[in-house]
């Protein structure tokens, strides 16, 4: 990859990062760091979790993108979908219509259902609805769910057989999951949608719920930990989608969103530094 074409590339910055601020407040922030997009939270990720919901058509669905025009950001990905065994895949087409409304290019989702023939089913379902929205279905794996791992994920979509469905690699779950760059590299380059970065110790989590704690809230900055981030970044192609994930509670929000940008693009600026010299596997 040319050192031009990494250096170019915008970056997005997961909702989670900053997951108290509502989307407006959110894309201001974002923007006023550097973010060129955003994830939106709009579907709680847990039962009880956290999220947004903007609905097309709604005056707050009007100001947002009013705001998202007028600070040059778009949608990258809208959160979240846990596909579960009981669920039905024609209920989130509100959701998809508002996605596309707000510009989105895709729609993440999670693997946790056991029933592998079923979870299949509805994730191809969920492809086949999203798609005439023209937005893609992204499966993204963490280790504390039914699809925890890369090749988990891997077998997921490919036995779905849909062609609108691809994969969310988040760089803390793929290290957390036993995976490396490599096993990133030897991806279809098509089944790679959003790459999310961030940093962490090299000490693994010893029990999921540590890596729950993890991730949720102590991440590090890109760059300020031991995770291969220069590797992985030389493993995509250039037109994969990056986007910055880093809950840090400790930190206020706008530093901690400013701390988000200024490590992500100090790294990518790195890793484009080095691959016009080095192979990249």
């Amino acid at each position: 990859m040319k050192p031009a074409q990494q250096m170019a590339r915008p970056l997005a910055v997961a909702h989670l990062t900053a997951l108290e601020f509502a989307p407006v407040p959110w894309v201001r922030l974002a923007a006023r760091a550097g973010f060129k997009g955003v994830g939106l939270r709009m579907h709680p990720a847990t039962p009880d979790g956290v999220s947004w919901p903007v609905m097309a058509g709604t005056a707050a669905h009007r100001e947002l993108r009013e705001v998202m025009a007028g600070e040059g950001v778009a949608v990258l990905d809208v959160e979240f979908i846990p596909v579960v065994p009981t669920l039905d895949p024609a209920s989130f087409v509100p959701l998809f219509e508002a996605a596309a409304s707000l510009g989105a290019r895709c729609v993440s989702v999670s693997g946790d259902d056991a029933d592998a023939a079923r979870l299949a089913a509805n994730l191809a379902a969920l492809a086949g609805l999203a798609q005439p929205f023209g937005l893609r279905i992204d499966l993204e794996f963490m280790r504390w769910r039914h699809v925890g791992t890369l090749a988990q994920a891997r077998a997921a979509i490919e036995r779905a057989a849909h062609p609108n469905l691809a994969l969310v690699i988040d760089a803390l779950h793929l290290s957390r999951a036993g995976s490396t760059p490599q096993d990133v590299a030897a991806l279809p380059p098509a089944s790679i949608g959003i790459v999310q970065l961030c940093d962490a110790p090299a000490t693994l989590p010893s029990s999921d719920d540590e890596a729950i704690h993890e991730a949720r809230t102590a991440r590090l900055a890109p760059g300020d930990g031991a995770l291969p981030l220069d590797a992985l970044l030389r493993a995509l192609a250039p037109d994969v989608a990056l986007s910055v994930e880093m809950p840090m509670p400790s930190l206020p929000a706008h530093e901690r969103i400013d701390l988000a940008y200024r490590g992500a693009r100090r790294v990518v600026e790195r890793a484009a530094a080095v691959a016009h010299a080095t192979p990249a596997f």
